[in-house]
């Protein structure tokens, strides 16, 4: 059964279709409008051994915020909608990623309580373009959406685009082991029944 899932999101400000697949081969094609956040989910996908396919117009003569929002919004439904009822997943997933001077990590548990907490701080406001505040934006509404717990820890760093970058590989790669399936696990990964 193939865990994947497409979804489309148009408001007056963006206009996005996604289409994200689980099991994948780190396969992406991307067309944001947004160039920093296209640069993170590529490594993002690559790490996680996703598809994912972008392509999104948003009012980005504004500013990049609307577009990483609801691009954070469509990839989070898009998760939920391919992980199904979730059985047999391991649920949990944790990954550090250095990049250079930087180490981040992440921990996601797929609980359908979402929650986020993002600790560390970023030396620069701008990476190019791109508000650094944005990740914030986007790694929220992603838990949001998705429904799940994640926890962003970024242990330190002097650059901003290293710091930021270790945290989208470990992303990939923290989400990856949760949504590994599990042939020891029977249902669903939980005491109550469901998640």
């Amino acid at each position: 059964m193939s865990r994947q899932s497409v979804v489309e999101r148009k408001t007056n400000e963006t206009d996005i279709k996604l289409s994200f697949e689980v099991d994948g081969e780190g396969q992406s094609n991307l067309e944001t409008g947004v160039p920093f956040l296209t640069h993170m989910l590529d490594l993002f996908t690559k790490h996680g051994q996703f598809n994912l396919t972008v392509n999104a117009n948003g009012d980005t003569e504004i500013d990049d915020h609307h577009t990483t929002e609801d691009i954070g919004i469509c990839l989070g439904q898009a998760l939920r909608e391919a992980l199904g009822d979730k059985k047999g997943i391991k649920r949990y997933g944790n990954a550090f990623v250095p990049m250079d001077e930087a180490l981040a990590q992440v921990v996601i548990d797929l609980s359908n309580r979402p929650h986020f907490e993002l600790k560390g701080e970023f030396p620069s406001s701008r990476v190019g373009t791109f508000d650094t505040e944005l990740v914030h934006e986007f790694l929220w509404k992603l838990a949001l959406e998705a429904r799940m717990n994640l926890h962003v820890i970024v242990h330190y760093g002097t650059n901003t685009h290293h710091m930021i970058e270790a945290v989208f590989k470990a992303l990939g790669r923290a989400l990856d082991e949760a949504t590994i399936v599990d042939p020891r696990v029977k249902g669903v990964p939980s005491t109550k029944g469901m998640l």
